[in-house]
């Protein structure tokens, strides 16, 4: 499958991505919805909006029980660097962020979002597709860096860094 041949290994995956059934749903979901706006919306809310706290607590179990298995076997993978990363990482992203946010004239409010989010890891729908796209990354890594190093620097050292930067450089 990944032989070496340029070629080959550059359109599996972009395939493989597009024609992701999640993806096909997600993005005919976008469309539905924007042909059919707010009407559309009521129809399908018990389907859609009703259950999706419960899918979403059963996701949320299940990538738990996934991260902790591969914490357990892979835990001494984790290193200082894996957490200097962990903390490096956010900083750099939001100073990306206010860099751009600034370039383009943002106000304090809009820029300090646009830096949040430049700093933040996802926590539901990365880890989801990391396990789709690289089936042999190590889910307890990944998580335990993001929920639970670059989530609570973010939590009680980056936002009141990141907003004391939207506002010095605003």
């Amino acid at each position: 499958r990944y032989s070496g041949d340029r070629e080959a290994t550059s359109s599996v995956p972009a395939r493989e991505l597009f024609a992701n059934g999640s993806v096909l749903l997600l993005t005919g979901a976008f469309v539905i919805g924007a042909v059919t706006q707010d009407k559309g919306m009521q129809m399908i809310a018990p389907f859609v909006v009703t259950p999706f706290v419960g899918i979403l607590c059963l996701f949320l179990l299940d990538m738990g029980i996934s991260a902790g298995r591969s914490l357990s076997a892979n835990r001494h993978m984790l290193n200082p660097g894996l957490f200097s990363f962990g903390l490096v990482m956010p900083i750099t992203g939001a100073l990306l962020g206010w860099a751009a946010g600034s370039m383009i004239g943002l106000q304090t409010g809009s820029l300090f979002l646009l830096m949040v989010l430049a700093a933040s890891a996802s926590y539901i729908a990365v880890p989801a597709a990391m396990r789709i796209a690289l089936p042999k990354a190590e889910s307890g890594i990944y998580l335990t860096l993001s929920l639970g190093v670059t989530f609570p620097f973010n939590i009680t050292v980056g936002l009141p860094l990141y907003l004391w930067l939207a506002g010095f450089g605003a």
